[in-house]
Parts: C-alpha cells; structure tokens; sequence
C-alpha cells in the first residue's frame, strides 16, 4: 500500500483459467492501516485474513514456518506498507497465485514428478472459499467439478462454467410465477444441503405450511426451512455446501421454484394436507406397528451383538441400556482424552471385560469422530489393532466398545510414575516397538485404502495381557486412496508429535506417521516425555535440552548409546538392539518426509534383516529446542 497516494497493489485472480481478465477475488492489504492480508470477494467481502504480523509470520498463516522460506519482512514505514520473502533453496521454483476459485496456494516445481505440488493453501477447504460456486450453487470438496446446480437450475453461463468460472452460479430452468394458486410457484426439498447463512429475522409459524405460505407472499423470497424455527432466505443464496457428515437431525432446505419445474410428486408433498379420520387412523396405527418393528429390530440387534462378542464375530450395534449396565452407569473409568472418557465393563452372561469409550463434549466434533473410527476400523483386523467389538447410538450418545487391555496404555507404562506397572524391560520395550511398527505398516499397506493414523503416541498404544502392543484411537485417521500418494488436510494429531509439514501445511502422507513413530521410539527407549531435563554437564547440572535432539547427537556423533537408555534399566539391553532402535528413530524424525523410512523398511530395520546406516541430525530439532 502506497501511504502517499493510498493506492493497495493487490493480487487478482483471473476471471477463467483461459481469460486473465480480472475476476471476483482479490488480495491485498488492509486499506486501514492494520499489518494483515484479507481475501475478499467482489472488493467487498473480506473472507479470510491472514492475521497481523507478529514479528516473524503472519499469526493465521501457521504454513510460514515451512522449510522452503525465511527471510521474511514485514515493513511499514511512512511511505508504504509491504511484505516480502526469499526461498532458501535458490534452485526451488515456486509460484504464488491466486486461482480462479479464490483460493491462494503456494507451489513449488518438483522435476523428479515433471509437475507442480501444492505446499500449502488458503483457505483449506475450497467451499470456504467466499461465493465460489455464485448463486444457487452448491459446493462440494468430493465431486469433479466441485460446483453443481440443484433440481430445477442450470449454470448461468455455460461457456464460463466448462472454463472453471463458477462466479455467475446458476438460475432456474424456469422463471417463477408469483403467485400463491396451484398454477404458481411450489417448492423442492434440496437433502443433504446445509443451510446457507444470514437468513431474514425468525418468522413466526405454527407449523411447516405456515412457514411455506410466509415465504409465498413475498416475491423475492427463494427458500424456506422449518424445524427449530421457521427461516426464510431473500435474494441469492450463496454458499451453498454439500453436507459431509450424516444429515439426521438437520433442517432441510425447500428451494421456490416455478410449478414445472417441480414433478408432481414433489408438489403433492408440498400440498395442503386435508386431514381425514380415516387417514389419521391410518397414520397411528403405522406408528404403533413401526414402534414394535424398531423394538423388534434393536432386541435382534442385540442378541447378534452378544453373540458376535461371544464368538469373535462381526460389527454389529449394541443397545444403549445394556452398555449402561455393562459399565455399571460408567462408574469404573479407565482414561480420557480429547473426544472422551473411557469405562471398563462386562458383557452380561459372563462375557469378556470391554472398554467403552463414551464420545462427550460438542455433539458434531463427537459424531464426527465417531463415524470416522467406526468406519475406519470397523472391518480391520490384525494382532497390532486394537479390535472395535461394536458401537452405540443413541441420542446424543455415541459409544465404541472395544476389547479391554489391562495393562492399560504405554504412556501410563513409561511415564505413569508411583502409580505405573514394574518398568518395562528392555526386550519388552524392543517388542512393542516392533509390534507397533508393523500395525502401522498395516495400515499403510495392508489396507485397501491406504490409513494414516495421524496421531501416534504412547496414549493411543495400548497393552493386553502379554504385553502386545495394539494401535488404538482412529479418531483423526484419514483414509487415502490408493490412486492418490498425498491429502491436504486440516492440522491433526498432538503437539511434540507432528511432522513439520503438518506445520507448514504441505499435503500430509503416511511419512507423517513415521515421524510420529520415530518420536514415540524415543520415548520408549528414554523412558521419559521428549521435552525431559538432560544431564549435560561434568558437574551433573540439569539443563533444559530437547532429548530428541541430544539422542541425534549422540548417534549421529558415535556416542555411547546407552547413555540415551532409562536409567531405570541400569544399562540392561541388548546393544545390538539399541543400536537399531536409535538409529531407525533418528531417520524416522528427519526434516524432509523423503528421507524418512516406509514403515516397512522401519520393521525390516528393527528385525535386523537391512542395515541401517548412521543418520543426519535434523535441523528441525534445534528449532524445536529453541
């Protein structure tokens, strides 16, 4: 921005990818003075901000820290305001644009692949993207094209639709006709839509009719909900998104459209019901005969549950009441974490003990994540995985029943303190790093759809009886398909685990759960959190230092190993193993995810059946230590 005359230089998009005439979006710098970027639409709408400049990065671009920059500069002076970087490989070719759909995304030029990859973009999700789909269109992140027309429109401009321009939207096949009579204009039920925003002020009707009839009166009105309220939209409506999650519960979306374009199978559902004695009679005995079929249904579902739980057999759904009874009202809790609690009971008759893990907090975080562990590991199996026997919902309740493990959690194994089991010796800590490894390895290959668990740590591995270690917690998992080598996605996992491309926002692949593993390896060999106290001086004075770091260090540098070992194990371990484990952790944390290991070449490392060659200390832990 040029302080003297006021001008702001901004980025534009192109109006079509084969028109670079300027489009709807834009970038540039707040006119008002303030140090962050906005995104926005038509020059009006800001969609998305960068944050204010914090002296190193922009506070809501966390992809700043990514290892392909530095040098970056903010300056703001009486003359003018701007922002700046330089790369830190000089050969790397990058590109900044600001595509046609209003997103900006960093590429860099990968000569081995002969194309360009996106490092990072913004927003994340392309429905965020402020109008992308224009009018009456309806995004979705799943389908090519990501943009469609509901029942009854059809894209505004055609030609600018093949070429990628969405701006225009769509419009109805047919003009409306403004008028209440049966010849008028009727509405469609558009499922699976989520409600566009800034509906008029709430209306005030009794019923679902009533709603549709305050939307009739008004011309300019183009759509109706009925559920908690009734809501009515005037005007366009924008940002229209496929639903990704299940739509039960959620209000539906009637869209107003002329009578011919609405069949006449939907009009009649949109007709004045005329309610007869007869018809009623009809309707409640429907009701009393659905009520004893759904009693009837859920009674079988449980005895194939029971059986199934008995027999080994496969996922089927477990009543509510009985998982109630089963952990005695959830009295006996075993743990918790982010998305939940988790009880111990026992399956009635005599059955085997269970984990019940009660998803709790935000009902669409928790229903969330329990579709995606139901659907993740519902048809899995393998000695390394923890086995999910069954799942419940109902209401606003939402519970996975798993196999118990009583020796609990590795965390609770390694760092439990007084209240932790006998320390682990060190041919137990050997094999439940490989057991891990290869119920990673798993999940990276053995899958039909490549899973990456995305958030490895000792509380997600968990212990049964003889100390087999199973990989536990799908929650965050992301399934990726086997035409597909990377995914962009939001940040997950936990802090002190994540690979730097979590933070740089580049597409994420199954190296991120080798890293996570590498940093679980050390735990497991150090027998403390990462972020520990090391000893570092003759004297014995503890300084703060990062042991991933010092465990680099030291391998790196031929040091003695054993010094890296739990003291609680006085030097008690195979060498030979130590070694492997060293080494194979210090390559699993490597900055650049093309230098780490497959989970594969880590198990046949671990195994002793390939060498494993002393490895570079990653630059990335030194600015983690600092």
């Amino acid at each position: 921005m040029n302080k003297i005359t006021g001008h702001v230089q901004a980025l534009t998009s192109w109006r079509s990818s084969s028109d670079p005439a300027p489009g709807m979006y834009s970038l540039g710098i707040d006119p008002h003075g303030t140090s962050q970027f906005f995104l926005s639409w038509n020059w009006t709408v800001n969609f998305w901000s960068s944050g204010e400049w914090n002296g190193n990065i922009f506070a809501g671009v966390p992809e700043m820290t990514s290892h392909y920059f530095h040098n970056f500069e903010f300056v703001s002076n009486a003359n003018a305001s701007y922002f700046d970087y330089s790369l830190q490989d000089p050969t790397v070719i990058s590109r900044f644009v600001l595509d046609v759909s209003g997103q900006m995304r960093q590429l860099i030029w990968v000569p081995s692949a002969d194309e360009w990859m996106i490092i990072w973009a913004e927003p994340h999700q392309l429905c965020d993207v402020y109008a992308v789909c224009g009018a009456f269109g309806v995004c979705d992140e799943k389908s090519e094209p990501f943009c469609s027309c509901p029942a009854g429109f059809r894209p505004s401009s055609m030609e600018d639709w093949e070429l990628g321009d969405h701006s225009h939207g769509c419009r109805r096949n047919h003009p409306l006709q403004c008028d209440i009579g049966k010849d008028g204009d009727a509405f469609l039920l558009v499922p699976g839509i989520s409600l566009p925003g800034n509906p008029s002020p709430p209306v005030e009707a009794s019923s679902a009719q009533d709603c549709r009839l305050a939307c009739l009166r008004s011309c300019d009105c183009n759509a109706y909900s009925y559920g908690r309220r009734c809501a009515l939209w005037y005007g366009d409506l924008l940002n229209l998104q496929r639903r990704v999650d299940d739509t039960a519960g959620m209000d539906d979306l009637h869209l107003r459209l002329s009578v011919m374009d609405v069949s006449s199978k939907d009009r009649n559902r949109t007709a004045v019901f005329v309610s007869t004695a007869s018809v009623a009679s009809i309707l409640v005995l429907c009701a009393i005969v659905s009520v004893f079929v759904k009693m009837f249904r859920r009674r079988q579902s449980s005895i194939r549950f029971m059986q199934a739980a008995a027999e080994g057999g496969s996922l089927v759904v477990f009543k509510y009441s009985e998982l109630r009874r089963a952990t005695k009202n959830f009295s006996e809790k075993l743990g918790g974490g982010g998305f939940g609690s988790v009880y111990r009971g026992n399956l009635p008759g005599g059955g085997p003990a269970v984990a019940v893990k009660r998803l709790e907090g935000l009902l669409c975080v928790g229903e969330k994540q329990f579709r995606n562990e139901v659907r993740t590991i519902g048809r899995i199996q393998h000695v390394n995985l923890v086995r999910l026997r069954g799942f419940s919902s109902h209401g606003s309740e939402r519970l996975l029943v798993y196999d118990y493990m009583p020796n609990g959690s590795l965390d609770r194994a390694l760092f439990g303190g007084a209240a932790a089991p006998p320390t682990l010796s060190w041919s137990a800590r050997f094999q439940i790093a490989l057991g891990t490894a290869r119920g990673l390895l798993y999940l990276h290959e053995g899958c039909r759809d490549c899973i990456i668990h995305c958030d490895m740590k000792p509380e997600n591995i968990l212990l049964d009886e003889d100390l087999v270690p199973k990989v536990a917690d799908f929650g965050m998992a992301k399934l990726v398909g086997r035409d597909f080598s990377r995914v962009l996605t939001t940040v997950r996992g936990t802090i002190g685990y994540l690979a730097p491309e979590w933070i740089s926002g580049v597409p994420i692949t199954a190296k991120a759960d080798v890293y996570s593993y590498g940093m679980v390896l050390l735990e497991i060999i150090s027998g403390r959190r990462n972020a520990r106290c090391w000893v570092t001086t003759e004297q014995g004075d503890l300084l703060s230092e990062y042991f991933p770091l010092v465990a680099a260090r030291n391998v790196s540098e031929g040091a003695a190993l054993v010094a890296l070992l739990d003291e609680r194990l006085e030097g008690d371990a195979d060498p030979r193993e130590l070694e492997r484990a060293c080494r194979v952790a210090c390559w699993c944390v490597q900055d650049y995810e093309a230098h780490r290991p497959t989970m594969e070449q880590v198990v046949q490392a671990l195994e002793g059946v390939v060498a494993v060659n002393v490895p570079p200390i990653p630059t990335s832990l030194q600015a983690f230590a600092d």
